[in-house]
């Protein structure tokens, strides 16, 4: 058997709201780590948007969720697959506690966040439920285990601390990358070789010295650096342990895919709970999703509020 690990974020453009880091890690058979996992699991799952289909909608998180669109299929496959049974009275902190058992805490203190939102909020549990059940079916049938589900939520404050000290954005991932790998299933103790699927992000192919910080006690060897990809090993830990990075990974590896839905779907009922705080402070304000075309115009709205709630703009406002 092999580990499939699959990593992806959401939010790392916005001005305003989190970015979400996450990884999802998948055992499969040694004879499925080159199949399609979406053809394997067709019974299940799909990856293109079809009418009248049941099925759960797993693709790059883009074309899965737009504010058009609305949450309703991209909700309904997170849930599905996360399978936190039972529904009934599920909040958003159930959740976090969930995926982020090692980090949640770092969302109390921002003024926004309380984690009662009551999930699902666009699609209903019977539907939710009837999903999970399939998709435990067909991973039985073909010896595939969605095991392990982790995310990285980096909220303003720390991600300016994190530019201040680093002065990159890349290193922000970076941070977020070690974080994940260093989550996963048996990173230390078990034998069973480790793939990591990583989506690339700009035209940087060089990532030996940003992984050595995630494999402290192993040695990173780049085995091929270019546009395409780059892929690395790990060496001195008793495993076979690759890590593949990619350019538009989340549309050609189903846990990519996976990676990038939960980290979007958490950052967007993040923001309902962002938005709804400051329109109770700024009545009339229209809501946002944090990108740069519409966040200053948010910020210059609820500042006022910001500054008669004494909060500084390094807890509300991302630089960069």
């Amino acid at each position: 058997m092999t580990w499939i690990v699959g990593i992806d974020e959401a939010g790392y453009g916005p001005n305003l709201g989190p970015l979400v880091m996450t990884g999802v890690a998948c055992r499969v058979p040694e004879e499925l780590v080159a199949v399609s996992l979406w053809r394997r699991l067709r019974q299940a799952v799909r990856r293109r948007p079809l009418e009248d289909d049941e099925r759960l909608y797993i693709a790059d998180s883009k074309e899965v969720y737009s504010p058009a669109r609305g949450l309703g299929d991209l909700e309904k496959s997170v849930l599905a697959t996360l399978a936190l049974l039972p529904l009934e009275g599920l909040l958003l902190r159930r959740l976090l506690e969930h995926v982020c058992p090692a980090r949640h805490h770092e969302l109390h203190p921002e003024p926004w966040y309380t984690g009662d939102s009551l999930l699902p909020v666009a699609t209903e549990s019977a539907t939710i439920i009837a999903a999970t059940e399939a998709l435990a079916r067909c991973c039985l049938k073909n010896q595939i285990i969605i095991g392990v589900i982790r995310s990285v939520v980096v909220c303003p404050r720390r991600f300016n601390t994190f530019l201040d000290r680093w002065g990159s954005k890349g290193a922000i991932l970076g941070d977020g990358l070690a974080e994940l790998v260093q989550a996963c299933p048996g990173t230390v103790d078990d034998e069973e070789p480790l793939l990591f699927l990583v989506d690339k992000h700009g035209g940087r192919n060089n990532y030996a010295a940003m992984l050595q910080n995630a494999f402290p006690a192993g040695m990173v060897v780049a085995v091929e650096e270019r546009m395409a990809r780059s892929v690395y090993r790990v060496l001195g830990l008793g495993r076979d342990i690759q890590l593949v990075m990619e350019p538009r990974a989340d549309g050609r590896h189903f846990c990519v895919a996976l990676a990038s839905m939960v980290s979007k779907y958490i950052r967007e009922v993040l923001m309902l709970e962002f938005n709804r705080f400051w329109q109770g402070h700024v009545p009339g304000l229209k809501a946002t999703a944090g990108y740069p075309t519409d966040a200053s115009r948010y910020y210059a709205d609820i500042l006022p509020a910001v500054k008669r709630l004494g909060l500084d703009e390094a807890t509300v406002w991302r630089r960069k």
